[in-house]
Protein backbone atom coordinates (compact mmCIF):
# COMPACT_ATOMS: atom_id res chain seq x y z
CA UNK A 1 0.00 0.00 0.00
CA UNK A 2 1.53 3.38 -1.12
CA UNK A 3 0.45 6.81 0.18
CA UNK A 4 -0.26 9.40 -2.47
CA UNK A 5 1.99 12.46 -2.43
CA UNK A 6 0.58 15.36 -0.46
CA UNK A 7 -0.72 18.16 -2.66
CA UNK A 8 1.55 21.21 -2.75
CA UNK A 9 0.19 24.14 -0.80
CA UNK A 10 0.19 27.63 -2.23
CA UNK A 11 2.34 30.11 -0.26
CA UNK A 12 0.30 31.78 2.43
CA UNK A 13 0.00 35.53 2.10
CA UNK A 14 -0.25 37.12 5.50
CA UNK A 15 2.19 38.38 8.07
CA UNK A 16 5.28 37.50 6.05
CA UNK A 17 3.97 39.51 3.10
CA UNK A 18 3.35 42.51 5.39
CA UNK A 19 6.87 42.45 6.83
CA UNK A 20 8.38 42.75 3.35
CA UNK A 21 6.59 46.06 2.83
CA UNK A 22 8.81 48.52 0.98
CA UNK A 23 8.50 51.01 3.82
CA UNK A 24 6.64 54.20 4.35
CA UNK A 25 7.58 57.78 3.56
CA UNK A 26 5.74 60.65 5.20
CA UNK A 27 6.10 64.41 4.91
CA UNK A 28 5.36 67.26 7.31
CA UNK A 29 5.11 70.51 5.37
CA UNK A 30 6.04 73.47 7.59
CA UNK A 31 6.20 76.09 4.82
CA UNK A 32 3.61 78.54 6.20
CA UNK A 33 4.98 78.48 9.75
CA UNK A 34 8.59 78.69 8.48
CA UNK A 35 7.96 81.72 6.24
CA UNK A 36 6.42 83.60 9.19
CA UNK A 37 9.49 82.53 11.22
CA UNK A 38 7.48 81.21 14.15
CA UNK A 39 8.72 77.63 13.71
CA UNK A 40 12.30 76.37 13.47
CA UNK A 41 12.32 73.30 11.20
CA UNK A 42 15.73 72.09 12.42
CA UNK A 43 14.47 72.20 16.00
CA UNK A 44 11.31 70.30 14.98
CA UNK A 45 13.42 67.67 13.19
CA UNK A 46 15.60 67.25 16.30
CA UNK A 47 12.45 66.85 18.41
CA UNK A 48 11.13 64.10 16.12
CA UNK A 49 14.48 62.28 16.18
CA UNK A 50 14.44 62.31 19.97
CA UNK A 51 10.79 61.31 20.39
CA UNK A 52 10.01 58.71 17.69
CA UNK A 53 9.84 55.33 19.35
CA UNK A 54 11.29 52.23 17.67
CA UNK A 55 10.83 48.92 19.49
CA UNK A 56 9.43 50.78 22.52
CA UNK A 57 12.42 53.08 23.00
CA UNK A 58 12.43 56.80 22.19
CA UNK A 59 15.39 58.12 20.20
CA UNK A 60 16.28 54.60 19.06
CA UNK A 61 15.92 55.25 15.31
CA UNK A 62 18.84 53.12 14.11
CA UNK A 63 18.55 51.97 10.51
CA UNK A 64 14.77 51.55 10.61
CA UNK A 65 13.66 55.20 10.67
CA UNK A 66 15.29 58.27 9.15
CA UNK A 67 14.22 61.88 9.68
CA UNK A 68 15.55 64.47 7.23
CA UNK A 69 14.78 68.06 6.28
CA UNK A 70 14.37 69.37 2.75
CA UNK A 71 13.85 73.15 2.69
CA UNK A 72 10.83 73.54 4.98
CA UNK A 73 9.58 69.95 4.75
CA UNK A 74 10.42 67.17 7.15
CA UNK A 75 10.67 63.70 5.61
CA UNK A 76 10.22 60.60 7.77
CA UNK A 77 11.19 57.35 6.05
CA UNK A 78 10.57 54.07 7.83
CA UNK A 79 11.26 50.45 7.06
CA UNK A 80 8.34 48.22 7.95
CA UNK A 81 5.46 49.47 10.06
CA UNK A 82 5.10 53.17 10.84
CA UNK A 83 1.91 55.07 11.54
CA UNK A 84 1.15 58.40 9.90
CA UNK A 85 -1.15 59.13 12.84
CA UNK A 86 1.85 58.79 15.20
CA UNK A 87 3.58 61.54 13.24
CA UNK A 88 0.51 63.77 13.68
CA UNK A 89 0.49 63.00 17.41
CA UNK A 90 4.15 64.01 17.77
CA UNK A 91 3.63 67.16 15.67
CA UNK A 92 0.73 68.26 17.85
CA UNK A 93 2.78 67.52 20.95
CA UNK A 94 5.62 69.68 19.62
CA UNK A 95 3.24 72.56 18.85
CA UNK A 96 1.75 72.33 22.34
CA UNK A 97 5.22 72.35 23.93
CA UNK A 98 6.12 75.58 22.09
CA UNK A 99 2.68 77.23 22.69
CA UNK A 100 1.84 77.22 18.97
CA UNK A 101 -1.10 74.83 19.24
CA UNK A 102 -3.56 77.73 19.60
CA UNK A 103 -3.02 79.05 16.08
CA UNK A 104 -1.42 76.18 14.11
CA UNK A 105 -3.02 72.87 13.29
CA UNK A 106 -1.84 69.66 11.63
CA UNK A 107 -3.90 68.87 8.51
CA UNK A 108 -3.55 65.92 6.13
CA UNK A 109 -3.26 67.20 2.56
CA UNK A 110 -2.86 63.79 0.92
CA UNK A 111 -2.15 60.16 1.78
CA UNK A 112 1.44 60.75 2.86
CA UNK A 113 1.59 64.44 3.80
CA UNK A 114 0.67 66.57 6.78
CA UNK A 115 0.75 70.34 6.62
CA UNK A 116 0.93 72.90 9.40
CA UNK A 117 -1.82 75.43 8.70
CA UNK A 118 -3.23 78.41 10.53
CA UNK A 119 -6.71 78.27 11.96
CA UNK A 120 -9.16 80.35 9.95
CA UNK A 121 -10.28 83.07 12.33
CA UNK A 122 -12.80 85.60 11.05
CA UNK A 123 -13.18 88.72 13.14
CA UNK A 124 -16.68 90.15 13.02
CA UNK A 125 -17.12 93.66 14.39
CA UNK A 126 -20.87 93.22 14.91
CA UNK A 127 -20.25 90.17 17.13
CA UNK A 128 -20.67 91.11 20.78
CA UNK A 129 -17.80 88.94 22.03
CA UNK A 130 -19.78 85.70 22.28
CA UNK A 131 -16.65 83.59 22.22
Amino acid sequence: WIMPAAPKKAPVKGKSALKKKAGSKFFVDCTTAETDSILDVENFEKYLKERIKVDGKAGNLGEKVSVTTEKSRIIVQAEGQFSKRYLKYLSKKYLKKHQMRDFLRVVATNKSTYELKYYNIQENDDDGGDE
